[in-house]
């Protein structure tokens, strides 16, 4: 892992590699820590983005690493994929690399910029992103086959938020799979998920991560049958 100089928007970088089971690991360009905020043109605000939350996209979450190492070998033929709350996108770049037709998505101005960082380092071609914005309507977005998602429940309004984002851009027969860090609020995202058709499996994921640090957390999977 090694520290960089301050980047020309202002915040403190690192670059690290990050492991991907059955992959090459892939070299990320992240915040420093949860501490870089700077906001010099207002964007956090125009965000409704608070300074705590602010630095959380730009941080290498285990949940992302568990969405990754399960993109390595998930079947993607024929699907249309989208990352929700990407943040420094991990799975998307996983997809990516293995010529999946995957759109990354998030709602932090500076998602795209990382993102394209990370696409270069990784010797990457441009990767399809979108603004998704969970409590607005993205109409020219589309619907996607799979949805995945890694740790994005940690906040109570998240489950209507979300599931009301899913409802939008699930194809019909689509699955979302979530990595959850057994967050307190997957059962109202189960509730909510059922009142629009889909069954959920959990299955636990206690494998240590590809450092060897400790993992505990669950894949929740859901499926709709095509209507």
């Amino acid at each position: 892992m090694t520290q960089a100089p301050a980047s020309p928007l202002g915040y403190d970088v690192k670059f690290q590699r990050v492991g991907v089971g059955g992959g090459a690991d892939l070299q990320i360009r992240s915040l420093l820590d949860k501490q870089q905020f700077s906001d010099p043109f207002g964007l956090a605000l125009a965000a409704g983005i608070s300074s705590a939350t602010w630095p959380l996209f730009g941080l290498v979450w285990p949940s992302a690493q568990k969405l990754a190492d399960l993109m390595q070998t998930w079947d993607l033929k024929g699907k249309r994929v989208l990352e929700l709350g990407c943040g420094l996108a991990l799975a998307s770049l996983v997809v990516h690399r293995r010529e999946g037709n995957v759109t990354a998505s998030d709602c932090h101005p500076l998602t795209e910029i990382f993102l394209k960082a990370n696409l270069q380092l990784n010797a990457l071609p441009p990767l399809p992103y979108e603004t998704g914005n969970w409590g607005r309507i993205n109409l020219g977005l589309g619907a996607f086959d799979l949805l995945i998602a890694s740790d994005v429940l940690y906040e109570r309004n998240h489950p209507a938020q979300l599931s009301g984002f899913i409802q939008e851009h699930a194809a019909d027969g689509a699955e979302v799979l979530i990595v959850d860090p057994n967050r307190g609020n997957r059962s109202a995202f189960h509730r909510d998920m059922a009142r629009m058709g889909f069954s959920v499996t959990e299955l636990l994921m206690n494998e240590p991560l590809q450092d060897l640090s400790r993992y505990r957390g669950r894949l929740l999977h859901y499926k709709r049958d095509a209507g």
